[in-house]
């Protein structure tokens, strides 16, 4: 089957194939275009006419290139039209129903040598194949979502596929500039199987009151780099076809975090798909438009803000890495920063971190040497927990241990003047666990920064059953002063951002310990697929398999589902020491600084 694939043709001309169709025209395909609706057709080849106008004006082709480029793309009604075809892309409906009568009819009309391609990103490959008389040269090649931009694709083979048809079909995807993934055939294959689980998460915390869209989407975009946040990403994609990936996904899994969240299906019925409908989880100008628009339940402005406590001076308790970044995200704003640690010495460290910190800053031109100066002596460093004794706020950053925490909030409350407020960073303890170590519960809020807190813009906000409204109010004033957007939880394991990361970071591993994909793979997946910034393992690797794996414990222990069990490769790397970068070796090995 060693084929220059000269010819292909692309069944379905909707958004995707006709991005499938713009890749392989500007590579130097005659592509055939095929969709029973005359209409699409046109907009394809409107689309493709955009689009390559667009290329020249960014001089990435030539007028030239571009006629040419055109000039290969024909569009038609019929299937017929695949019979001078090498290769067959089908991006139609995501139904079998839809596909296996495309491949029955295929194969009666493509030359035998031809190989058959299924777009799918949800639906078994191996049962398409296996409705065709030709099951050996069937296949799928699943492409991202904007094709053009998008650098992955996955190969999937199924237990039928022909090598030759795999190979044949790897090659063109590196011909093409794409990045080819080869996988199994398994729901969602690597990225999406991984994708759709977070998503489908996102959607439940949002069905479930827990946190708003808004900062829902918000702490995922800001707290992990991510560039769109979860619902605002299944509008994208369309919620009944997320819907019909998960069912796909819990069909072969029987997890239940791959069992759809009731709202997709809600949404669904109601024809609220997202964009494409103009309403889902957002409302947009119209169909089709990216423009959010206000709608009910949009929040208003400081709706529901109150009047918080008057702030002037900040206490950051500890002197770790955190601690000092804290303590300079305060300085930098203008408050009055006393930092305490166990110890003079400790401390002294602690505020010479920040001096170093700041001077980078400088050196970069991010700040003057004025404002390093101003910003370094409004800071006290200090040997005590009593030199807290006159200060507004207090903000602990020390272990992530709750004996260790309640210890401090007990000595907090000892000394800290009535009124002020007391925050824990924690990122996975129980706030109220912390408050009830002080006699005033009341007045104890979380406030989790995000490391390196300097230049993280996420702060979650978790309030208890017990926690005052001014307290909340003040906690959110203060974020906005320091330049930090602050998204409101409640006080549950994980708060926002870990409740939804570390599942997907679990089930990443998951993928690994079943063998069905390296970690090379997965992390190219979901860098190149999802647009994250960092793949599973190698940012796994960086916060520690130690911290990560606490993480999990305390989410399987919270919520008792068996989907969020610790993997056991997690429990045997941190068992054996690798705990990823700071000791040298984790998923990957590190040379030693």
């Amino acid at each position: 089957m060693d084929t220059p694939f000269s010819t292909i043709a692309v069944v379905g001309l909707g958004t995707m194939g006709t991005g499938i169709a713009e890749v392989l025209v500007c590579a130097g395909r005659e592509v055939i275009g095929i969709d029973i609706d005359d209409a699409t057709a046109r907009r394809a080849v409107a689309s493709l006419e955009a689009s390559t106008a667009r290329a020249v004006q960014r001089e990435r082709l030539t007028e030239e290139e571009r006629r040419d480029a055109l000039a290969r793309f024909r569009t038609f009604s019929d299937l017929q039209a695949a019979a001078e075809a090498d290769l067959v892309i089908e991006v139609v409906p995501e139904t079998y129903e839809i596909k296996q009568q495309v491949f029955r009819e295929l194969d009666a009309i493509v030359s035998p040598t031809a190989i058959l391609a299924t777009g799918t990103n949800a639906l078994s490959v191996t049962r398409l194949a296996a409705e065709s008389q030709h099951p050996e040269r069937v296949l799928g090649l699943h492409f991202f979502n904007p094709a053009p931009a998008m650098k992955l694709v996955e190969v999937v083979s199924s237990v039928l596929t022909a090598p030759p048809a795999v190979e044949a079909v790897t090659a063109l995807a590196r011909e093409l500039g794409k990045e080819p993934v080869a996988v199994g055939d398994r729901p969602g294959f690597v990225a999406d199987g991984l994708l759709f689980g977070y998503l489908n998460q996102a959607a439940a915390m949002y069905e479930a009151n827990y946190a708003s869209r808004e900062d829902i989407d918000a702490a995922m975009r800001l707290g992990c780099g991510l560039p769109m946040g979860p619902l605002a990403l299944l509008d994208l994609i369309g919620i009944d076809t997320a819907r019909t990936v998960l069912e796909a996904m819990y069909s072969a899994s029987h997890d239940r975090l791959h069992a759809p969240a009731p709202v997709l299906g809600q949404l669904a019925a109601a024809g609220l798909t997202g964009r494409k409908s103009g309403r889902g989880f957002y409302t947009y100008a119209q169909p089709g438009s990216e423009t959010v628009v206000p709608d009910a339940l949009t929040p208003a402005r400081g709706a529901g803000a109150g009047t918080g406590r008057t702030v002037r001076s900040v206490g950051v308790a500890g002197s770790g890495t955190m601690a000092s970044g804290i303590a300079e995200v305060f300085a930098k704003a203008g408050y009055d920063v006393v930092l305490a640690a166990r110890g003079q010495e400790k401390a002294d460290v602690a505020k010479a971190r920040i001096a170093k910190s700041l001077e980078r800053s400088v050196a970069k031109g991010r700040l003057t040497a004025e404002a390093r100066d101003e910003t370094l002596a409004r800071i006290t460093a200090a040997g005590s927990l009593d030199s807290f004794s006159e200060v507004d706020l207090a903000v602990e950053a020390v272990a992530e241990d709750l004996l260790v925490k309640q210890q401090l909030f007990a000595t907090l409350d000892k000394v800290c003047r009535p009124g002020a407020v007391l925050a824990t960073t924690t990122s996975s303890l129980p706030v109220v666990s912390i408050a009830r170590a002080t006699s005033r519960p009341q007045d104890v809020i979380g406030m989790h920064f995000f490391n390196p807190a300097p230049a993280m813009k996420l702060v979650e906000v978790v309030r208890t059953v017990l926690t005052a409204d001014d307290v909340h109010a003040t906690v959110r004033e203060v974020c906005g002063k320091v330049r930090k957007h602050p998204v409101d939880c409640g006080d549950r394991a994980g708060f926002i951002v870990n409740a939804l990361l570390f599942p997907y970071l679990n089930n990443a591993i998951k993928m690994v310990e079943e063998h069905y994909a390296t970690l090379d793979d997965i992390d190219a997946a979901m860098k190149l697929g999802g647009g994250y910034p960092m793949g599973p393992f190698e940012l796994l690797d960086v916060v520690g398999l130690d911290v990560s794996l606490a993480i999990e414990k305390v989410l399987h222990s919270e919520f008792r589902d068996p989907g969020l069990a610790p993997a056991p490769l997690l429990e045997h790397l941190v068992a054996a020491g690798c705990l990823g970068r700071k000791t040298g070796r984790g998923f990957r090995e590190y040379a030693r600084r």
